[in-house]
């Protein structure tokens, strides 16, 4: 068994598509609109088996998580680059351009290489070697 996609709500479904699109070579089908409920959304493919559905429906609460501290549920997914290096560059990249870096390029306990960024929506991302 594999996990097939993951899902996110948001508020800026425009957004948050360009913004995987840009920073990590995600790829969109065309948007999928139910017009009775206000609802949309796209799959965006990486290089690999899953997708990450990013969502948006009038009426979705945000949420009141606080994305710095620890909560139960997802608190993160990772993203794989090729390399330390693209791991640097992509987290100095996002940085430089305003997104909130939760945790610098390091080698953690258990050997992997990564960085933890927020994306638009405060949502965790690791970047992983």
């Amino acid at each position: 068994m594999k996990i097939e996609h993951i899902a996110l709500w948001t508020s800026n479904l425009e957004g948050m598509r360009s913004f995987y699109m840009h920073y990590f070579d995600a790829s969109s089908n065309e948007i999928y609109y139910n017009h009775s409920k206000g609802y949309r959304s796209y799959f965006l493919s990486f290089d690999g088996d899953c997708r990450l559905e990013i969502m948006e429906m009038p009426g979705i609460p945000k949420s009141k998580n606080d994305p710095i501290k620890q909560f139960s549920g997802l608190i993160h997914f990772a993203i794989k680059v090729n390399s330390r290096t693209d791991v640097n560059k992509l987290t100095s990249m996002l940085r430089e351009d305003g997104f909130k870096v939760v945790s610098k390029p390091r080698t953690t306990g258990d050997g992997h290489y990564e960085s933890v960024i927020l994306d638009p929506d405060g949502n965790r991302v690791e970047i992983v070697a």
